[in-house]
């Protein structure tokens, strides 16, 4: 039974800021989710999204629901949890807290079962999984030094082993036209992706649509607001390159309605974000059923990472063949010391390559010692 639920939120202030379409960091934050079951055994997960918020969420709202619940039955308390919230968490903040809390239980049942989160998820069709590299963010300097240092970053994890890459566009027309003209004039042999953070208009992510088109990328992510879901199919009529989207979206109601009008070929839910482990295999099912791939977003400490492996690991390529394109797994490479120096058992990833934890549970475990260096707030919730 679950005996106490704490969080962690942590804090790192990065030594040199970076940037994107929407905002500019210069702190990373996470939220570390810990349910403790009466065996001792410890399930854990992470939360995508203001971490403060989130913990007042789980801590004042999710926990007390949870205390004294069989930590096996995460459906059961999955369905509890949604149910005492309908009226006010459908999507947002709150699903988000319940991420993470679903994310621990998939952890925790995996340990007390003794079976690892892929054999949870219905086992696993792949042992190695092919990463593509995440990074290659604005910095805040002259854009021509911008560019030159963007393609200096991209060939360090190319002569890592990478050969899949995805870069931040939506800086403004004129760069991000150079920018993806540049990096496959450097990489001509290298998977590219581009993802804008929905920073164009419909106008804007067409002219870029065909840009990318035109240099053999593989997707264009998040080419459009998240408001205007009609807009995709407008812009996929247009284009050859597929579009990729949803780590703004949640909950497998809001997948469909995001799905059913068509234009998305890859469908991105955040295992941190979008309900969990439990519910992005319904969001897995309804995609299916419409012919569209999965790919989860991967932001976040190696917990988040982890999740997302195992669901790939599980994956079955749509519509199938006797030799598909393997899905590939988001390696976020920006700087985060809470994701690379906080893990006593840790994601293995060489060449571009990650082995898929076998070990029970997510086969990731956060080293107290190390976390506490970047924790500035704890809270518990017990009988």
């Amino acid at each position: 039974m679950i005996e106490s639920i704490k969080t962690h939120r942590l804090q790192h202030k990065l030594e040199e800021s970076f940037g994107f379409s929407q905002w500019h960091y210069s702190v990373r934050n996470n939220l570390i989710v810990e349910i403790v079951d009466s065996s001792g055994a410890i399930g854990w997960g992470e939360c995508y999204g203001p971490a403060e918020v989130t913990q007042c969420a789980i801590q004042s709202f999710y926990a007390p629901l949870m205390i004294g619940k069989d930590g096996t039955q995460n459906e059961a308390i999955w369905h509890n949890n949604w149910r005492a919230g309908l009226d006010f968490s459908r999507k947002g903040i709150m699903m988000g807290a319940m991420s993470g809390l679903d994310m621990a239980l998939f952890d925790l049942k995996g340990k007390l079962l003794n079976l690892s989160a892929s054999e949870l998820m219905g086992g696993r069709v792949r042992e190695e999984l092919s990463c593509y590299a995440t990074g290659m963010y604005f910095r805040k300097i002259p854009e021509a030094d911008l560019l030159d240092l963007i393609l200096e970053e991209a060939e360090g994890y190319v002569e890592s082993g990478y050969k899949a890459l995805k870069i931040k566009v939506g800086k403004n027309m004129d760069f991000d036209q150079q920018l993806i003209e540049a990096m496959r004039k450097r990489f001509p042999k290298i998977a590219l992706m581009a993802d804008s953070n929905h920073a164009y208009d419909l106008s804007e992510a067409t002219t870029i649509g065909k840009l990318l088109d035109a240099n053999n990328y593989l997707w264009f992510e998040e080419p459009l607001s998240p408001n205007y879901m009609k807009q995709f199919r407008q812009l996929s009529d247009r284009l050859q390159i597929p579009l990729a989207t949803g780590e703004c979206e949640q909950t497998r109601w809001g997948f469909q309605d995001l799905l059913s009008e068509g234009g998305v070929q890859f469908a991105q839910p955040d295992l941190a974000y979008c309900g969990g482990p439990t519910e992005s295999l319904k969001i897995r099912a309804i995609a299916s059923s419409l012919g569209v791939n999965v790919i989860p977003h991967a932001w976040g400490t190696m917990l988040n990472m982890a999740t997302a492996a195992h669901f790939l690991a599980t994956t079955y390529v749509e519509p199938g063949r006797a030799e598909v394109r393997e899905p590939l797994l988001e390696s976020d490479l920006t700087p985060n010391p809470m994701r690379d120096e906080m893990f006593s058992t840790a994601l293995e990833i060489e060449n571009g390559q990650l082995k898929v934890p076998s070990l029970p549970g997510l086969g990731v475990e956060p080293d107290r010692k190390a976390m506490q260096t970047f924790t500035i707030q704890t809270t518990e919730a017990k009988k």
